[in-house]
Protein backbone atom coordinates (compact mmCIF):
# COMPACT_ATOMS: atom_id res chain seq x y z
CA UNK A 1 0.00 0.00 0.00
CA UNK A 2 2.65 2.42 1.33
CA UNK A 3 5.13 1.47 -2.40
CA UNK A 4 1.20 2.30 -4.23
CA UNK A 5 1.39 5.49 -3.08
CA UNK A 6 4.83 6.22 -3.39
CA UNK A 7 4.57 5.35 -7.10
CA UNK A 8 1.58 7.99 -7.40
CA UNK A 9 2.92 10.40 -5.20
CA UNK A 10 6.04 10.43 -7.76
CA UNK A 11 4.06 10.46 -11.09
CA UNK A 12 2.36 13.50 -9.86
CA UNK A 13 5.76 15.36 -9.10
CA UNK A 14 7.32 14.91 -11.81
CA UNK A 15 8.04 17.90 -13.92
CA UNK A 16 5.75 17.97 -17.36
CA UNK A 17 8.03 17.32 -20.40
CA UNK A 18 7.93 19.99 -23.14
CA UNK A 19 6.15 18.24 -26.19
CA UNK A 20 7.34 18.52 -29.97
CA UNK A 21 5.75 17.35 -32.93
CA UNK A 22 8.14 16.96 -36.14
CA UNK A 23 6.02 17.50 -38.85
CA UNK A 24 7.10 16.60 -42.19
CA UNK A 25 8.03 14.49 -45.43
CA UNK A 26 11.07 12.39 -46.17
CA UNK A 27 13.76 15.02 -44.99
CA UNK A 28 12.25 14.73 -41.09
CA UNK A 29 11.59 10.85 -41.47
CA UNK A 30 15.40 10.72 -42.29
CA UNK A 31 15.39 8.96 -45.60
CA UNK A 32 18.86 7.64 -46.74
CA UNK A 33 20.50 7.99 -43.20
CA UNK A 34 21.78 4.62 -42.00
CA UNK A 35 20.27 4.31 -38.39
CA UNK A 36 17.55 7.19 -38.64
CA UNK A 37 15.85 5.95 -35.66
CA UNK A 38 18.65 7.75 -33.74
CA UNK A 39 20.41 9.82 -36.82
CA UNK A 40 17.44 11.75 -37.90
CA UNK A 41 16.82 15.40 -37.15
CA UNK A 42 14.19 14.65 -34.89
CA UNK A 43 15.75 11.65 -32.97
CA UNK A 44 19.34 13.77 -32.68
CA UNK A 45 16.66 16.97 -31.55
CA UNK A 46 15.38 14.83 -28.84
CA UNK A 47 19.36 13.80 -27.62
CA UNK A 48 20.18 17.22 -27.64
CA UNK A 49 17.52 18.83 -25.59
CA UNK A 50 17.59 16.01 -23.05
CA UNK A 51 14.95 14.32 -20.51
CA UNK A 52 12.93 18.00 -20.12
CA UNK A 53 11.47 17.29 -24.15
CA UNK A 54 9.65 14.52 -26.19
CA UNK A 55 10.37 14.47 -29.27
CA UNK A 56 8.41 12.54 -31.68
CA UNK A 57 8.85 11.90 -35.74
CA UNK A 58 5.74 12.49 -37.57
CA UNK A 59 7.33 12.61 -40.71
CA UNK A 60 5.88 10.69 -44.06
CA UNK A 61 8.24 10.07 -47.18
CA UNK A 62 6.51 11.77 -50.04
CA UNK A 63 4.32 14.37 -48.27
CA UNK A 64 2.82 17.65 -49.18
CA UNK A 65 1.60 20.26 -47.55
CA UNK A 66 -0.99 20.59 -50.60
CA UNK A 67 -4.33 19.11 -49.64
CA UNK A 68 -4.95 18.51 -53.67
CA UNK A 69 -1.09 17.37 -53.64
CA UNK A 70 0.03 13.34 -54.69
CA UNK A 71 0.67 12.45 -50.87
CA UNK A 72 -1.09 15.13 -48.97
CA UNK A 73 0.16 15.32 -45.30
CA UNK A 74 -3.16 15.70 -43.83
CA UNK A 75 -4.46 12.51 -45.12
CA UNK A 76 -1.47 10.67 -43.55
CA UNK A 77 -1.65 8.47 -40.51
CA UNK A 78 1.62 10.68 -39.06
CA UNK A 79 -0.78 14.06 -39.30
CA UNK A 80 -3.56 11.83 -37.06
CA UNK A 81 -1.07 10.65 -34.51
CA UNK A 82 0.87 14.44 -34.55
CA UNK A 83 -2.74 15.65 -33.53
CA UNK A 84 -3.11 13.06 -31.13
CA UNK A 85 0.32 13.36 -29.52
CA UNK A 86 -1.38 17.31 -28.44
CA UNK A 87 2.25 18.78 -28.90
CA UNK A 88 3.06 21.65 -27.08
CA UNK A 89 5.46 22.67 -29.89
CA UNK A 90 5.16 22.09 -33.15
CA UNK A 91 8.18 21.89 -36.29
CA UNK A 92 6.59 22.00 -39.85
CA UNK A 93 9.15 21.41 -42.65
CA UNK A 94 6.47 20.82 -45.66
CA UNK A 95 6.91 21.66 -49.49
CA UNK A 96 9.83 20.19 -50.71
CA UNK A 97 7.41 17.72 -52.93
CA UNK A 98 4.91 20.12 -53.86
CA UNK A 99 7.68 21.56 -56.09
CA UNK A 100 7.22 18.18 -58.21
CA UNK A 101 5.66 18.73 -61.99
CA UNK A 102 2.63 16.79 -60.49
CA UNK A 103 1.66 18.97 -57.59
CA UNK A 104 2.29 22.78 -59.40
CA UNK A 105 -0.76 23.30 -60.60
CA UNK A 106 -2.20 23.17 -57.03
CA UNK A 107 0.46 25.84 -55.52
CA UNK A 108 -1.91 28.81 -55.51
CA UNK A 109 -3.48 26.67 -52.81
CA UNK A 110 -0.41 26.20 -50.86
CA UNK A 111 -1.53 28.90 -48.87
CA UNK A 112 -4.60 28.67 -47.62
CA UNK A 113 -3.57 25.10 -47.14
CA UNK A 114 -0.87 26.18 -44.24
CA UNK A 115 -3.57 28.66 -42.92
CA UNK A 116 -5.65 25.30 -42.38
CA UNK A 117 -2.83 23.19 -41.26
CA UNK A 118 -2.03 25.76 -38.71
CA UNK A 119 -5.34 26.46 -37.24
CA UNK A 120 -5.74 22.51 -36.94
CA UNK A 121 -2.90 22.53 -34.77
CA UNK A 122 -3.78 25.77 -32.82
CA UNK A 123 -7.24 24.05 -31.55
CA UNK A 124 -5.77 21.07 -29.92
CA UNK A 125 -6.13 21.38 -25.89
CA UNK A 126 -2.48 21.92 -25.99
CA UNK A 127 -2.51 25.73 -28.07
CA UNK A 128 0.93 25.05 -29.32
CA UNK A 129 3.37 27.01 -30.60
CA UNK A 130 3.79 26.87 -34.19
CA UNK A 131 6.80 27.18 -36.25
CA UNK A 132 7.26 27.16 -39.30
CA UNK A 133 10.77 25.73 -40.93
CA UNK A 134 11.76 26.71 -44.68
CA UNK A 135 12.39 23.61 -46.84
CA UNK A 136 16.27 22.93 -47.03
CA UNK A 137 17.61 23.67 -50.60
CA UNK A 138 17.28 20.89 -53.03
CA UNK A 139 20.19 20.19 -55.28
CA UNK A 140 19.25 18.34 -58.14
CA UNK A 141 20.14 21.37 -60.86
CA UNK A 142 17.35 21.00 -64.52
CA UNK A 143 14.93 18.30 -62.76
CA UNK A 144 11.59 20.39 -63.86
CA UNK A 145 9.16 17.00 -63.16
CA UNK A 146 10.89 15.66 -59.68
CA UNK A 147 11.39 17.95 -56.72
CA UNK A 148 12.61 21.21 -58.65
CA UNK A 149 15.28 23.75 -56.40
CA UNK A 150 14.16 26.85 -58.14
CA UNK A 151 10.76 25.80 -57.41
CA UNK A 152 11.46 25.16 -54.05
CA UNK A 153 14.16 28.84 -53.83
CA UNK A 154 11.91 31.34 -55.91
CA UNK A 155 7.90 29.88 -55.10
CA UNK A 156 8.18 27.38 -51.54
CA UNK A 157 10.02 29.51 -49.64
CA UNK A 158 8.70 33.14 -50.32
CA UNK A 159 5.10 31.55 -49.82
CA UNK A 160 6.04 30.00 -46.28
CA UNK A 161 7.58 33.14 -45.50
CA UNK A 162 4.44 35.01 -46.37
CA UNK A 163 2.23 32.04 -44.48
CA UNK A 164 4.23 32.74 -41.29
CA UNK A 165 3.39 36.96 -41.60
CA UNK A 166 -0.45 36.04 -42.23
CA UNK A 167 -0.63 33.61 -39.40
CA UNK A 168 1.81 35.09 -36.43
CA UNK A 169 3.91 32.09 -37.00
CA UNK A 170 7.46 31.95 -36.07
CA UNK A 171 9.85 30.95 -38.85
CA UNK A 172 13.22 29.54 -39.17
CA UNK A 173 15.54 29.90 -42.44
CA UNK A 174 16.94 26.88 -42.85
CA UNK A 175 17.08 27.31 -46.63
CA UNK A 176 20.12 29.16 -46.12
CA UNK A 177 21.49 27.16 -43.73
CA UNK A 178 22.16 24.69 -45.82
CA UNK A 179 22.86 26.81 -49.33
CA UNK A 180 26.64 26.01 -49.64
CA UNK A 181 26.33 22.64 -47.90
CA UNK A 182 25.80 20.90 -50.40
CA UNK A 183 28.19 17.96 -49.88
CA UNK A 184 26.03 16.62 -46.94
CA UNK A 185 22.95 16.18 -49.58
CA UNK A 186 24.71 12.95 -51.07
CA UNK A 187 21.24 12.29 -53.23
CA UNK A 188 21.13 16.17 -53.60
CA UNK A 189 17.52 15.96 -51.96
CA UNK A 190 17.54 14.32 -48.75
CA UNK A 191 20.62 15.78 -45.92
CA UNK A 192 22.71 13.08 -44.82
CA UNK A 193 23.58 12.40 -41.13
CA UNK A 194 25.95 15.74 -40.93
CA UNK A 195 23.21 17.23 -42.30
CA UNK A 196 20.85 15.78 -40.08
CA UNK A 197 23.11 17.16 -37.07
CA UNK A 198 23.49 20.33 -38.50
CA UNK A 199 19.57 20.75 -38.66
CA UNK A 200 19.11 19.12 -35.00
CA UNK A 201 21.51 21.71 -33.57
CA UNK A 202 20.30 24.51 -35.59
CA UNK A 203 16.68 24.35 -33.83
CA UNK A 204 17.84 23.22 -30.22
CA UNK A 205 19.80 26.62 -30.48
CA UNK A 206 16.37 28.00 -31.10
CA UNK A 207 14.38 26.44 -28.99
CA UNK A 208 16.66 27.05 -26.00
CA UNK A 209 17.28 30.70 -26.83
CA UNK A 210 16.93 32.99 -23.57
CA UNK A 211 14.14 35.82 -24.37
CA UNK A 212 12.93 39.40 -22.39
CA UNK A 213 9.36 40.85 -22.68
CA UNK A 214 9.60 43.58 -24.56
CA UNK A 215 7.48 45.34 -27.73
CA UNK A 216 9.09 48.35 -29.27
CA UNK A 217 5.45 49.49 -30.38
CA UNK A 218 4.83 50.14 -26.69
CA UNK A 219 7.54 52.54 -26.24
CA UNK A 220 7.74 54.61 -29.51
CA UNK A 221 4.87 55.85 -31.71
CA UNK A 222 4.70 53.60 -34.80
CA UNK A 223 2.79 54.75 -36.98
CA UNK A 224 3.22 53.77 -39.90
CA UNK A 225 2.63 50.85 -42.90
CA UNK A 226 2.59 47.05 -41.64
CA UNK A 227 4.43 44.64 -44.25
CA UNK A 228 6.41 41.63 -44.46
CA UNK A 229 9.95 41.10 -44.17
CA UNK A 230 10.59 37.45 -44.89
CA UNK A 231 8.06 36.37 -42.06
CA UNK A 232 8.75 39.14 -39.68
CA UNK A 233 6.60 42.04 -39.14
CA UNK A 234 7.94 44.91 -40.45
CA UNK A 235 7.04 49.36 -40.12
CA UNK A 236 7.71 51.57 -42.47
CA UNK A 237 7.32 55.04 -41.76
CA UNK A 238 8.87 58.45 -41.31
CA UNK A 239 10.60 60.42 -38.72
CA UNK A 240 11.78 63.65 -39.69
CA UNK A 241 10.45 63.77 -43.21
CA UNK A 242 12.88 60.49 -43.68
CA UNK A 243 12.40 56.80 -44.56
CA UNK A 244 12.80 54.59 -42.21
CA UNK A 245 12.02 50.82 -41.14
CA UNK A 246 12.09 48.88 -38.51
CA UNK A 247 11.59 44.78 -38.17
CA UNK A 248 10.87 42.24 -35.95
CA UNK A 249 11.78 39.39 -34.03
CA UNK A 250 8.77 37.21 -32.45
CA UNK A 251 10.83 36.74 -29.53
CA UNK A 252 13.28 39.83 -28.36
CA UNK A 253 16.89 38.86 -27.13
CA UNK A 254 17.89 39.53 -23.45
CA UNK A 255 19.18 43.26 -23.89
CA UNK A 256 17.33 44.17 -26.60
CA UNK A 257 19.97 44.05 -29.41
CA UNK A 258 19.63 45.62 -32.51
CA UNK A 259 21.36 45.44 -36.26
CA UNK A 260 21.31 48.72 -38.17
CA UNK A 261 21.24 48.00 -41.83
CA UNK A 262 23.02 50.97 -43.42
CA UNK A 263 21.80 50.79 -47.49
CA UNK A 264 20.40 48.79 -49.93
CA UNK A 265 17.77 47.55 -47.31
CA UNK A 266 16.03 44.05 -48.30
CA UNK A 267 19.52 43.18 -50.89
CA UNK A 268 20.94 39.89 -50.00
CA UNK A 269 19.02 39.62 -46.32
CA UNK A 270 19.94 36.30 -45.40
CA UNK A 271 22.14 37.94 -42.31
CA UNK A 272 19.08 40.35 -41.28
CA UNK A 273 17.04 37.11 -41.40
CA UNK A 274 19.50 35.28 -38.90
CA UNK A 275 19.34 37.63 -36.86
CA UNK A 276 15.73 38.60 -36.52
CA UNK A 277 15.46 34.77 -35.91
CA UNK A 278 17.98 35.11 -32.73
CA UNK A 279 15.92 38.02 -31.25
CA UNK A 280 17.27 41.10 -32.82
CA UNK A 281 15.24 44.00 -34.17
CA UNK A 282 16.83 45.12 -37.65
CA UNK A 283 16.87 48.58 -38.52
CA UNK A 284 17.03 51.57 -41.23
CA UNK A 285 17.13 55.08 -41.79
CA UNK A 286 17.69 56.38 -45.26
CA UNK A 287 20.91 58.28 -45.83
CA UNK A 288 21.04 57.66 -49.86
CA UNK A 289 22.58 60.31 -51.81
CA UNK A 290 24.74 61.56 -48.56
CA UNK A 291 27.96 59.01 -49.24
CA UNK A 292 28.72 59.22 -45.24
CA UNK A 293 28.63 62.70 -45.04
CA UNK A 294 28.10 65.34 -42.36
CA UNK A 295 24.59 65.69 -43.13
CA UNK A 296 24.35 61.20 -43.03
CA UNK A 297 25.77 61.35 -39.84
CA UNK A 298 23.73 64.10 -38.36
CA UNK A 299 20.48 61.68 -39.46
CA UNK A 300 21.95 59.13 -38.07
CA UNK A 301 22.14 60.76 -34.63
CA UNK A 302 18.45 61.61 -34.87
CA UNK A 303 17.62 58.25 -35.34
CA UNK A 304 20.17 56.65 -33.05
CA UNK A 305 17.99 59.04 -29.93
CA UNK A 306 14.57 58.13 -31.20
CA UNK A 307 15.39 54.48 -30.60
CA UNK A 308 16.83 54.75 -27.60
CA UNK A 309 13.39 56.59 -26.42
CA UNK A 310 12.05 53.01 -27.19
CA UNK A 311 14.12 51.23 -25.30
CA UNK A 312 16.37 49.53 -27.58
CA UNK A 313 20.16 48.54 -26.64
CA UNK A 314 22.87 51.95 -26.69
CA UNK A 315 25.06 49.96 -28.98
CA UNK A 316 24.06 48.07 -32.17
CA UNK A 317 25.57 46.35 -34.96
CA UNK A 318 26.39 48.16 -37.98
CA UNK A 319 26.09 46.21 -41.46
CA UNK A 320 27.64 47.99 -44.14
CA UNK A 321 26.89 46.89 -47.64
CA UNK A 322 28.86 48.74 -50.52
CA UNK A 323 28.78 52.58 -50.24
CA UNK A 324 26.50 51.88 -47.04
CA UNK A 325 30.49 51.13 -45.71
CA UNK A 326 31.00 55.16 -45.81
CA UNK A 327 28.11 55.98 -43.31
CA UNK A 328 29.00 53.19 -40.88
CA UNK A 329 32.51 53.90 -40.11
CA UNK A 330 31.81 57.85 -40.67
CA UNK A 331 29.32 57.14 -37.91
CA UNK A 332 31.01 54.63 -35.63
CA UNK A 333 33.87 57.41 -35.58
CA UNK A 334 31.94 60.10 -33.89
CA UNK A 335 30.07 57.40 -31.79
CA UNK A 336 32.31 54.38 -30.48
CA UNK A 337 30.67 54.49 -27.75
CA UNK A 338 27.39 53.91 -29.42
CA UNK A 339 29.18 50.90 -31.72
CA UNK A 340 29.16 46.86 -30.51
CA UNK A 341 30.61 45.74 -33.66
CA UNK A 342 30.85 46.23 -37.69
CA UNK A 343 30.13 43.81 -40.33
CA UNK A 344 31.21 45.72 -44.03
CA UNK A 345 30.49 43.94 -47.01
CA UNK A 346 32.84 45.08 -49.99
CA UNK A 347 32.54 48.53 -48.20
CA UNK A 348 33.27 51.68 -49.83
CA UNK A 349 36.26 53.10 -47.51
CA UNK A 350 37.50 55.81 -49.45
CA UNK A 351 35.43 58.46 -52.09
CA UNK A 352 38.58 58.85 -54.27
CA UNK A 353 38.28 55.34 -54.98
CA UNK A 354 34.72 55.02 -55.38
CA UNK A 355 32.47 57.02 -56.68
CA UNK A 356 35.92 59.33 -57.40
CA UNK A 357 37.81 56.79 -59.61
CA UNK A 358 40.95 58.37 -58.99
CA UNK A 359 42.84 54.76 -58.42
CA UNK A 360 41.96 51.92 -61.09
CA UNK A 361 38.52 51.00 -59.88
CA UNK A 362 36.11 52.57 -62.70
CA UNK A 363 34.25 55.20 -60.46
CA UNK A 364 31.10 56.82 -60.71
CA UNK A 365 31.11 59.87 -62.32
CA UNK A 366 27.35 61.10 -61.92
CA UNK A 367 27.79 59.45 -58.02
CA UNK A 368 30.64 61.78 -57.79
CA UNK A 369 29.49 65.04 -58.57
CA UNK A 370 26.50 63.95 -56.62
CA UNK A 371 29.04 63.18 -53.39
CA UNK A 372 31.16 66.46 -53.89
CA UNK A 373 27.74 68.02 -53.56
CA UNK A 374 27.15 66.23 -50.58
CA UNK A 375 30.40 66.99 -48.62
CA UNK A 376 30.06 70.21 -49.75
CA UNK A 377 33.40 70.19 -51.79
CA UNK A 378 33.83 73.10 -54.29
CA UNK A 379 36.56 71.58 -56.35
CA UNK A 380 37.34 68.09 -56.80
CA UNK A 381 40.96 68.78 -54.84
CA UNK A 382 39.46 69.69 -52.08
CA UNK A 383 37.93 66.35 -52.07
CA UNK A 384 40.49 64.50 -53.16
CA UNK A 385 43.02 65.78 -49.74
CA UNK A 386 40.19 66.12 -47.28
CA UNK A 387 40.59 63.59 -44.75
CA UNK A 388 37.01 62.70 -44.42
CA UNK A 389 37.21 59.14 -45.19
CA UNK A 390 36.97 55.06 -43.04
CA UNK A 391 40.36 54.85 -44.37
CA UNK A 392 41.70 58.38 -43.37
CA UNK A 393 40.35 57.34 -39.73
CA UNK A 394 41.02 53.92 -39.44
CA UNK A 395 43.88 54.58 -36.64
CA UNK A 396 40.91 56.07 -34.43
CA UNK A 397 38.39 53.62 -35.17
CA UNK A 398 40.91 51.10 -34.31
CA UNK A 399 41.58 52.75 -30.95
CA UNK A 400 37.86 52.32 -30.62
CA UNK A 401 37.92 48.69 -29.33
CA UNK A 402 35.18 47.67 -31.09
CA UNK A 403 35.45 44.45 -33.76
CA UNK A 404 35.27 44.76 -37.06
CA UNK A 405 34.30 41.93 -39.64
CA UNK A 406 35.02 42.33 -43.50
CA UNK A 407 33.70 40.49 -46.21
CA UNK A 408 35.26 41.26 -50.24
CA UNK A 409 34.92 39.78 -53.40
CA UNK A 410 39.17 39.55 -54.54
CA UNK A 411 38.29 40.47 -57.95
CA UNK A 412 36.01 43.58 -57.02
CA UNK A 413 36.76 46.09 -59.57
CA UNK A 414 34.05 48.44 -58.55
CA UNK A 415 35.16 48.49 -55.07
CA UNK A 416 39.08 47.55 -55.42
CA UNK A 417 40.44 45.81 -52.21
CA UNK A 418 43.54 47.26 -52.14
CA UNK A 419 42.37 50.69 -52.36
CA UNK A 420 39.63 50.10 -49.66
CA UNK A 421 39.85 47.24 -46.99
CA UNK A 422 43.15 46.18 -47.84
CA UNK A 423 44.59 49.60 -46.31
CA UNK A 424 42.37 50.03 -43.80
CA UNK A 425 42.51 46.63 -42.41
CA UNK A 426 46.72 47.30 -42.40
CA UNK A 427 46.18 50.47 -40.32
CA UNK A 428 43.72 48.79 -38.16
CA UNK A 429 46.13 45.61 -37.35
CA UNK A 430 48.91 48.16 -36.92
CA UNK A 431 47.00 49.96 -34.07
CA UNK A 432 45.99 47.29 -32.44
CA UNK A 433 42.49 47.20 -33.85
CA UNK A 434 40.35 43.73 -34.32
CA UNK A 435 39.26 43.20 -37.69
CA UNK A 436 38.90 40.10 -39.64
CA UNK A 437 38.65 39.75 -43.32
CA UNK A 438 36.74 37.15 -45.39
CA UNK A 439 38.11 36.89 -48.89
CA UNK A 440 36.24 34.87 -51.55
CA UNK A 441 38.62 33.94 -54.53
CA UNK A 442 37.44 35.11 -58.16
CA UNK A 443 34.31 36.96 -57.05
CA UNK A 444 33.42 40.50 -57.86
CA UNK A 445 31.51 43.23 -56.44
CA UNK A 446 28.78 41.01 -56.42
CA UNK A 447 27.18 38.70 -54.84
CA UNK A 448 27.37 40.29 -51.89
CA UNK A 449 27.23 38.47 -48.54
CA UNK A 450 27.72 34.26 -48.16
CA UNK A 451 25.10 31.98 -49.27
CA UNK A 452 24.80 30.52 -45.62
CA UNK A 453 25.42 33.48 -43.05
CA UNK A 454 26.50 31.45 -40.26
CA UNK A 455 30.07 33.16 -39.91
CA UNK A 456 28.76 36.74 -39.73
CA UNK A 457 25.82 35.66 -37.42
CA UNK A 458 28.51 34.16 -34.74
CA UNK A 459 30.44 37.51 -35.12
CA UNK A 460 27.37 39.81 -34.25
CA UNK A 461 26.36 37.40 -31.60
CA UNK A 462 30.11 37.22 -29.92
CA UNK A 463 30.83 41.06 -30.33
CA UNK A 464 27.65 41.81 -29.13
CA UNK A 465 27.54 39.67 -26.44
CA UNK A 466 31.11 41.22 -24.81
CA UNK A 467 29.81 44.88 -25.39
CA UNK A 468 26.73 43.72 -23.10
CA UNK A 469 28.80 42.39 -20.03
Amino acid sequence: MIFSVLLVFTACTLPKRTRIACVGDSITWGAGIPDREHKSYPARLQQLLGEDYEVVNFGHNGATLLTRGNIPYVRTEEYKASMAFNPDIVLIMLGTNDSKKVNRPYLVEYKDDYARLIESYRQLPSHPRVILLKPVPAFNYGDTVGITPGVVARRIVPMVEQVAYDQDCEVVDLFHWFLDKEPMFPDRIHPNADGAERLARRLQDYLLRPEESFDLHDHLSLSGTPQNFHGFPMVTGQLDSVTFRIVFPRRVAPGRPWLWRARFFGHEPQTDIAMLERGYHVVYYDVAGFFGAPPAVARWDRFWSWLQKGGLAPRTALEGMSRGGLIVYNWAYHHPDRVCCVYADAPVLDIKSWPGGKGHGKGSPSDWQQCLRAYGFATEEEAVTARVNPLDRADSLARAGFPMLHIVGDADRVVPVDENTGPFAKIIREHGGKIKVIHKPGIGHHPHSLPDPEPIVRFIEEACHVSSQ
